[in-house]
C-alpha cells in the first residue's frame, strides 16, 4: 500500500488490479488454463495497459498465471489454452468500485505517483508526454493537467527546455528536503491541536511492536502516517499543514522503494516518534518540538546511510514506459 502526497494511505492501481484478478482465480472464475490478455482485461477493468501488465507480471511472480506460446497468460493449473471472451465473463468487482469509481486524471494520477516513486533513487528520468497518453489512451491535455498537479506535489520539474523530469532524491536532496521539514514540522507540531486519546493509543501501539525480527513495512507505514496525522497535521494552519504533506510525499515514496528493495524499514524512527507523542502527552510541547527536530537529523542521517547501500543496485527493468533514463 501506498501513500499519495498528502498523507492517505492506498494502494497503487496495479496493485488493486491484482487483488481483483488474485481473488477471481482463487474462487474459479477464472479458470485454470484461461488465456489472460492485457487488452482485454484493460478494457475489462477500464484501467490502462499498463497497469494491467504489472498486475499480471505480479500474479505470474505468484505463480497464479503462467507463460505460454501464445500472447498472453494462461491461469494457473492446466496447461490446455481456453480462449474466453475477457469482457463477457461476470467478475466479482466489489473490492475494485472504489478505485474504477474515481475520476481518470485522478486514477491516472495516483498510478503515475506510484511509477514516479519507484525511479527516484536512480537517476534522473525524462517523462515523455506522448507516451504517457498512449499508455492510459488519454488525450496529451489530460496528461499535461496531471503532470502540473505532480509537479504542485514536487513529484516531477520542468527542465530548461520545457521537458518534464523526475529528478532523483539524491543526498543532497535529501539534505534540502529534511532541513524543510525541521522548519515546517516543528513549526506545525507547535501548533497542532492532537486528539490526546487517539495519541495514548498510538504511544501504546508502538511500544507493543515487537523488538526482534524485522519490521512489517506496512504496520510502519502505518504508524509513521498516524503520529504525522495526529502529532503535525493537526495543526490549525491549513497552508502550513499542506506545505508539510508536499515536502513529506517524495521522503514516503523513496522509503517506500528503500523497503521493495530488501532494506529493513528503520525501527529507531517510531522509537523516537513514540517519545515525541509522549513528551506531547505530558504537556512538554516545547520538549516534543526539539526531540522532533532531533528526530528529523537523525533520520537524515540514516536515509543517507541507506542511500549509499543502494547505490550500487540497478534500477527496475519495468518501470514504465513514458519513463526515459537520462
Amino acid at each position: 500500500m501506498t501513500e499519495d502526497a498528502f498523507g492517505a494511505r492506498r494502494s497503487p492501481l496495479f496493485e488493486s488490479t491484482a487483488d481483483i484478478l488474485r481473488s477471481n482465480i482463487d474462487s474459479g472464475t477464472l479458470k485454470p488454463g484461461l488465456v489472460v490478455q492485457e487488452s482485454a482485461l484493460s478494457e475489462r477493468l477500464s484501467v490502462s495497459r499498463a497497469t494491467v501488465k504489472r498486475a499480471l507480471t505480479l500474479l505470474a511472480e505468484e505463480g497464479r498465471l503462467c507463460r505460454f506460446d501464445g500472447r498472453g497468460y494462461l491461469v494457473a493449473g492446466s496447461d490446455q489454452p481456453l480462449r474466453q471472451d475477457l469482457r463477457a465473463i461476470d467478475l466479482d468487482l466489489d473490492q475494485f468500485e472504489e478505485s474504477a469509481g474515481k475520476p481518470n486524471w485522478l486514477r491516472i494520477q495516483e498510478e503515475m505517483e506510484a511509477d514516479l516513486a519507484r525511479c527516484l533513487i536512480f537517476g534522473r528520468y525524462r517523462i515523455i508526454e506522448s507516451l504517457v497518453a498512449e499508455c492510459f489512451g488519454v488525450s496529451r491535455t489530460v496528461v499535461r493537467d496531471v503532470l502540473g498537479r505532480l509537479q504542485e506535489r514536487g513529484l516531477v520539474t520542468k527542465s530548461s527546455t520545457s521537458r518534464w523530469v523526475v529528478e532523483p532524491l539524491t543526498a543532497h536532496r535529501f539534505r534540502n528536503k529534511f532541513e524543510l521539514a525541521a522548519v515546517l514540522e516543528v513549526a506545525a507540531l507547535e501548533s497542532a491541536e492532537p486528539n490526546f486519546e487517539a495519541l495514548a493509543r498510538l504511544s501504546a501501539d508502538i511500544r507493543c511492536l515487537p523488538q526482534d525480527g524485522p519490521a512489517d513495512p506496512e504496520l510502519w507505514f502505518e504508524l509513521e502516517g498516524r503520529f504525522y496525522d495526529l502529532a503535525i497535521l493537526s495543526t490549525a494552519n491549513d497552508d502550513l499543514a499542506e506545505y508539510v504533506r508536499s515536502n513529506r510525499a517524495a521522503l514516503r515514496s523513496s522509503q517506500r522503494v528503500l523497503f521493495s528493495l530488501g532494506l529493513p524499514p528503520d525501527r529507531q524512527t517510531l522509537t523516537e516518534q513514540g517519545m515525541i507523542v509522549d513528551l506531547i502527552l505530558a504537556r512538554t510541547r516545547p520538549a516534543a518540538a526539539s526531540m522532533l527536530s532531533t528526530h528529523l537529523g537523525n533520520a537524515l542521517k540514516r536515509t543517507i546511510a541507506q542511500l549509499k547501500i543502494v547505490s550500487v543496485i540497478d534500477p527496475p527493468e519495468d518501470l514504465a514506459p513514458y519513463l526515459q533514463a537520462g
